[in-house]
This record gives structure tokens, sequence and C-alpha cells, in this order.
């Protein structure tokens, strides 16, 4: 099989790395799933199509990247702080002068290597939106006269927080794909997600956010073997197989959590964003089972969380957890006061279909689904959506 990706792509280590990535997906379905009627097709498949993937991203990030360094100028003078050219060229991109929603859209276009549609849908924005971002930023770079200037090391501190949110929407592109013609899950935009998170916490040990970040990016990560199964649908985390969960990701993400844990218990300034999103993760992942979830922790977790991110999606998220706790009802009543905000939100329907699903308000559960399905962007939460819906119409999901 190598040997013939190789002669079909031209790059034997592109086609090795595909080959491998075919049968560590194969390792982690098969088991769950069920070896497939024909095994080497499906290998090759997999492998076919992990090669392309690599190829198209890879031709995108490095041309966005060169383009980066073109619109800054190129730089005169040594790394500064930063020795990895991608964590150095995203710290630049978030370059303070620009307003904070242009920065962020142009660093995951340009660096990140993101679609505009996939930045619209991250922002939960139309594309024309991300797109008039980018073209001002662009723009205002041009105008200022704005230097591709290394950030030294004073410079991170007032950088860091548009950094942080660059790396965790790199994360979720990949943790749920949303870009046409991808896998459902793109292992490389997590995996580079991870790394570049990683030396942001060797270059700042005590910032508690990179911690959070890189906590939480672990926890999720560990639960990804178990998330799509060998037909492709999205497995939910009530119902995934948590002994293919990795447990020394979750280790490494527990004791990140407990570090951050025990310097708030200190008097330490009070956690973040990123860390209590980490420690929300550390309660589902510490659950042999999903009936062993402490979710009275989960929602004491959230109405921190809102406080500190009081956004409608962090609400929506809240409202999943005090539906195991509550009920459907009592959720259903807070999301649907979420309806003007989130109406293009796919996973707001995806949630309002399934209360009233548990509910047994079929008709309404059945609209609600399609709405997610026409929304959503990720092909295999559309086909467990799609088998949700159909079970309703079939009579077997009330």
């Amino acid at each position: 099989m190598v040997a013939a990706l190789a002669r079909r792509f031209g790059d034997l280590d592109i086609a090795e790395e595909a080959a491998a990535e075919a049968f560590t997906a194969a390792v982690e379905r098969w088991p769950q799933d069920g070896v497939p009627p024909n095994p080497g097709a499906w290998l090759t498949t997999t492998a076919n199509r992990k090669a392309i993937d690599r190829i198209r991203r890879e031709r995108k990030r490095d041309d966005k990247q060169r383009e980066a360094q073109v619109i800054f100028g190129y730089p005169s003078e040594p790394h500064g702080a930063i020795d990895d050219d991608r964590l150095r060229l995203i710290f630049t991109c978030c370059h303070p002068t620009l307003a904070p929603e242009a920065r962020l859209a142009l660093t995951l276009r340009l660096v990140g290597g993101l679609t505009v549609p996939e930045i619209a849908r991250a922002f939960l924005v139309r594309e024309t939106t991300i797109g008039q971002r980018i073209t001002r930023a662009k723009a205002k770079i041009k105008a200022a006269r704005i230097p591709y200037r290394v950030p030294d090391a004073e410079d991170l501190p007032t950088r860091v927080r548009d950094v942080l949110a660059v790396l965790f929407l790199v994360f979720n592109e990949g943790y749920l794909a949303t870009g046409a013609g991808t896998d459902p899950i793109r292992a490389d935009l997590t995996s580079e997600a991870i790394r570049l998170t990683r030396l942001l916490r060797e270059l700042m040990p005590y910032d508690g956010e990179v911690a959070g970040l890189l906590a939480l990016m672990l926890l999720t990560e560990a639960r990804r073997p178990a998330r799509v199964s060998a037909t492709g649908e999205l497995v939910t985390l009530g119902e995934q197989d948590r002994s293919a969960w990795d447990a020394t990701l979750i280790a490494e993400g527990h004791a990140l959590v407990r570090e951050r844990l025990a310097v708030v218990a200190a008097g330490g300034p009070p956690p973040g964003r990123y860390q209590l999103l980490a420690a929300i993760n550390a309660v589902h992942t510490s659950a042999r089972d999903v009936r062993e979830t402490d979710w009275a922790q989960i929602v004491a977790l959230y109405d921190q969380l809102i406080h500190v991110d009081p956004s409608p999606v962090v609400a929506l998220n809240r409202a999943v957890a005090v539906a195991e706790l509550d009920g459907p009802e009592v959720a259903l009543a807070t999301i649907d006061c979420l309806a003007d905000k989130l109406a293009g939100y796919h996973a707001y329907h995806a949630t309002r279909a399934d209360l009233l699903r548990r509910l047994g308000r079929s008709e309404e559960s059945r609209e609600a689904y399609d709405k997610a399905i026409g929304l959503a962007g990720n092909t295999a939460e559309i086909a467990y959506l799609t088998r949700r819906r159909d079970q309703l119409i079939a009579g077997l999901g009330t």
C-alpha cells in the first residue's frame, strides 16, 4: 500500500504517514465497530483520503504563512523570545494595533490555514463579515506600516490572550472539522495546536490560562479514538467506549488541572475561561461511566464560567448539564431564551431536538433536527443527527 501511495502522490514520507494514520484509524475503530467486509479496500481508501488531506492542508498552510510574511514584510532582526516559526508568526499577527476580531480572523486565515467559511462558523457570523475583517486588517497593516517585528519576552503577556484564542479555535476546527471534503476529525490541526500550546507553556510556565488551555486540549484529544464510528458517525460522550480513551493524555490533563486548583487554593488568581473548561472536562474524564458523572459539579463550574465568559454558547452548554441534573424541561426553558442569539448555530438546534425528544415532543424534535442538519458542517455529526431524526420519523426515538 505504501508503494502504491508513493507512486500516486510522489512523496514517500506522505505515503508512509498516510498509511500509518489509516492503520491507526483501523486499530481505534475496528474493535468497537467490527472489521469492515473488505479490510484492504477500507485501509486503502482511508490512506488515500489522509494523503490528499495532508497535501492540501500543507500546501495551503505554507502559502498562507508566506502571505503573512509578505503582508508584514520580512523580519530583519533575531527570533526574539520565540524559536518556533509558526508560534512566532501567530504572536506577530496578533498585533495590538489591530482590532481584536480582525487580528484573530487574520491569524486564523494566514497562520492557522483555516478557510473563511471555517472561521465564520467558529465566530458564528456571516462569511462576508469575516472577509471584511480580514480585508480591513490587511489594509490597516499597510496604511499604518505595521512592521513584522518579532515579539520580545515583554510583549508576550499583552498578546497571549489572542494567541490562546487562535490556538483554541484551530484545535476546535480539528476536533469537529467543518470544512467540505475533509475528515470529520482533523488530527493534524489538533496535534499542531497541542504542540504550539506546549511550546507556549514552556515560554510562560506560570500563566494559568496557558496551562488551562493545554489541559483542555489534552483531555479533549484523549477521547478522539472513541468519537467517530467505523461507519463515519459521531459517537456522543455518553455512548463512547471509555476504555478506548487515551489514559496517558487524561493523566497529564488531570495533573495540570490539579496544579491550577492548588494555585487558586493558595490564594492565586481566580481561574479563567480555559481553566474552567479544563476542570469541566476533568470531571467528565474522571467518571468511569456516564451515569457516574458529577453533574452538580459540572453545573457549578459552568456557573463560574458564565461569569467569566457570559456568551450564549456557554449558556447553551450549561443547559446541557442542567438537563442531566434537573431534567430536560428545565433545560429547554433556558435554551429557548437563546433562540435569537443562536438561530444560526447547529448545536443549538441539535440540543433543542434532543431535549424535545426526551420530552416526547417528536414532531417539534424532528423539525429541530432538520434545522441542525441543515446548519452542521461536520460529516460525522450530520450522520448522527440524521439517524436520530430518522428514528423519530420511524417512531423509534420517542
